[in-house]
């Protein structure tokens, strides 16, 4: 990542903090911070520049589609250009509805804010982005946080169609932005992240839950949100130079099989 300017959404906790840092101690340039929480972003700031990089915090919803491309103009003011987009934000069903909210019962407005957060603003900043990416001579590129909920089915609607629209979006990107930029796609399994612990505790049965997040994995265990870094600054970099329209599973091996341990 050396010398790179870098955009990464979602990145005030979990996967998007770890991946900000991880681009830092790989001698990124410049991180552009993005999250609704500011003082989060704050936090991943400091470890940012604890790491030897530098950066700026910006505040964006991104189901805001103004706010979406003001994140945009913000990085490439604050890097003085931009050579990596990471659209890593993400939100769940069951984060504006019960868990039991299926295709059946699943509110309208919880859709739309899914799909507005998960695959609208992914869109979004890379249309706002494509002009200064395509004029980087620093390897430029965008990495997408789909899931393996888009490679395989879930009961969360909004979650799994929108997940499914990131695997496609980034192949169209990729066809779109060729040969100057490259795109490609990370699948996350169930990672340790604070949203997933905080799913273990709050559930009438802790352990069961654990087993229902993991037991899936090959490898039996979380994988951390530094696995999934590693595999983002890979995509990234330019050691992935032919790689493109690409998602790429960081599952522990759910996707080998489907079965349960």
């Amino acid at each position: 990542m050396h010398d790179k300017r870098v955009l990464v959404t979602g990145a005030a906790q979990g996967m998007g903090r770890e991946i900000a840092v991880e681009m830092a101690r790989r001698g990124a340039a410049f991180v552009s911070v993005a999250d609704l929480s500011i003082e989060g972003a704050e936090e991943t700031l400091a470890l940012v520049e604890a790491a030897g990089g530098k950066g700026q915090v910006v505040g964006v919803d991104l189901s805001d589609s103004a706010q979406v491309r003001s994140m945009v103009e913000t990085a490439l003011r604050g890097g003085g250009g931009l050579d990596t987009l990471v659209n890593n934000a993400g939100v769940i069903d069951s984060a504006f509805a019960p868990d039991d909210a299926t295709v059946e019962r699943l509110p309208e407005h919880v859709w739309d804010r899914v799909f507005d957060i998960n695959v609208k603003a992914v869109y979004l900043a890379t249309q706002a982005a494509s002009a200064a990416l395509r004029a980087s001579t620093r390897g430029p590129s965008i990495v997408n946080a789909a899931s393996v909920a888009g490679l395989t089915g879930y009961a969360t609607p909004a979650y799994v169609a929108s997940k499914g629209a990131v695997v496609q979006l980034t192949k169209a990107t990729a066809i779109a932005l060729s040969p100057e930029v490259r795109c490609n796609a990370f699948a996350p399994g169930s990672i340790e992240t604070p949203m997933a612990l905080e799913r273990i505790a709050s559930a009438p049965d802790p352990e069961r839950q654990e087993w229902l997040m993991t037991g899936a994995h090959l490898i039996p265990r979380f994988g951390t949100p530094k696995e999934v870094a590693d595999v983002v600054c890979f995509l990234a970099s330019d050691e992935a130079s032919f790689l493109t329209g690409v998602t790429l599973p960081v599952d522990g091996g759910l996707m080998a099989w489907r079965g349960l341990r």
